[in-house]
């Protein structure tokens, strides 16, 4: 029901975003969707692509600072107040959300996120029937099918 991200820790340095993503480029690796959250000394770069196993070794082995992070992702109607109506669910239920990042893909609205109590989170997205898409799904929505 979690789909792998992964999160990259840059410094907050001229060019170090730019080398991570020339590395994923050099490897052909389509990036579906990406976020940066920065510190005053460091960021982290959060990305969902398209082989996130062989970006996951690419980046590694040119020493990149890189982790799997499992993270949610529910599909949405790409109408006003979705958003909001999906996350009320957790809230009601008391659960807290980590970070959320959202982006359209196909005419869908996407919304990643991590929460402090998977396993609940997990209870509320089957109860309330939200749609959630897997590695396999989020990459036939990204690339139609293809």
């Amino acid at each position: 029901m979690t789909i792998k991200q992964l999160s990259i820790f840059i410094e907050n340095k001229s060019g170090r975003l730019e080398r991570v993503l020339s590395l994923l480029k050099e490897a052909q690796i389509q990036l579906i969707a990406t976020t940066l959250a920065d510190t005053a000394d460091f960021g982290i770069l959060r990305i969902l692509c398209a082989d996130t196993s062989r970006a996951y070794d690419v980046l590694t082995k040119a020493g990149v600072a890189v982790t799997y992070t499992d993270v949610f992702a529910i599909e949405i109607d790409n109408r006003p107040g979705m958003a909001a109506d999906a996350m009320a669910s957790f809230a009601r239920a008391g659960i807290d959300v980590s970070y959320l990042y959202s982006f359209l893909l196909g005419g869908r609205g996407v919304l990643i996120f991590r929460t402090n109590d998977a396993e609940r989170a997990r209870e509320i997205i089957v109860f309330e029937k939200l749609r959630f898409l897997t590695d396999e799904a989020l990459l036939q929505l990204a690339t139609g099918g293809q």
